[in-house]
């Protein structure tokens, strides 16, 4: 995920494959992501070509399994699949005002995830509470409430000891927050609600590198929370909340935070 000062944004979730060696592919999905954000300036590079030019180019067929958001910032917003059944056609969001739209690892149109259902819900929640309070709640408050929803784990708990990754990828669609998987059993579960991670970085793959193969082993979860707010008048602020650091261990919350603010600039 990631956003320029001229204002191009994109958001990439890794599709939830049935195996993990589907999971896996020749490139990594950080190369998608960055050929937008790093590509022309120039406001004009149009979205839509941008993004048929990448399903139709033979890296898009080598990568594992994707859906791309991109766009400029207060414009509608592509997103395409390369797992979808259309693989050609691309849908539009952020058409008009007051759109709350959920994508997590599978196509647009699929709406049997619960976790989806549930962010949409929580996030006009959310929002509509804090528009109510007005001048009482600031810009901080919007950002913890939007926390909170991103909070939300609803996992069911299985009774197999070491359970891994593989014995829950078929419920990971049913919970907003990931708890830490494939720890030991003796973590202490309160740590688990605060905050997750994988051990791996599938974006450390270099383009030209080994395939990734982090998905299949360490632990698995929620690592890092991201919100993304813009203004009409071209102010973003960009917030990142950092849960366990790469050795797996907890990060007190709020020393993970980082906070970015700019204006977009043509």
């Amino acid at each position: 995920m990631g956003v320029t000062k001229h204002g191009k944004v994109a958001v990439l979730t890794n599709y939830r494959e049935d195996s993990t060696s589907a999971a896996i592919g020749a490139y990594s999905r950080g190369v998608i992501v960055n050929s937008w954000l790093i590509g022309s300036t120039d406001k004009s590079e149009d979205t839509r070509e941008f993004v048929q030019g990448i399903v139709a180019s033979p890296e898009a067929k080598q990568v594992g399994g994707f859906s791309l958001v991109c766009g400029h910032i207060n414009e509608p917003l592509a997103i395409v699949s390369n797992r979808s059944a259309d693989m050609d056609q691309i849908t539009w969001v952020a058409t008009e005002k007051n759109q709350t739209r959920g994508l997590s690892n599978t196509s647009f149109d699929d709406r049997t995830w619960p976790k989806i259902i549930d962010g949409e819900q929580l996030m006009e929640a959310a929002i509509d509470e804090h528009v109510q309070k007005g001048d009482r709640e600031d810009e901080d408050a919007l950002i913890d409430r939007l926390l909170q929803v991103l909070n939300t784990d609803t996992l069911p708990r299985l009774s197999e000891e070491n359970a891994t990754i593989e014995t829950y990828i078929h419920h990971l669609r049913k919970s907003i927050f990931i708890p830490l998987i494939g720890a030991a059993n003796d973590r202490d579960r309160a740590a688990e609600r605060t905050a997750a991670a994988r051990v791996e970085d599938e974006m450390n793959t270099p383009a030209n590198g080994p395939p990734d193969q982090s998905y299949t082993c360490g632990s698995y979860g929620t690592q890092k929370q991201t919100i993304l707010l813009a203004r009409p008048d071209g102010r973003v602020r960009y917030f990142e909340r950092t849960l366990y650091d790469n050795d797996a261990k907890v990060v007190p919350v709020g020393q993970g935070d980082h906070s970015f603010e700019f204006n977009i600039t043509e």
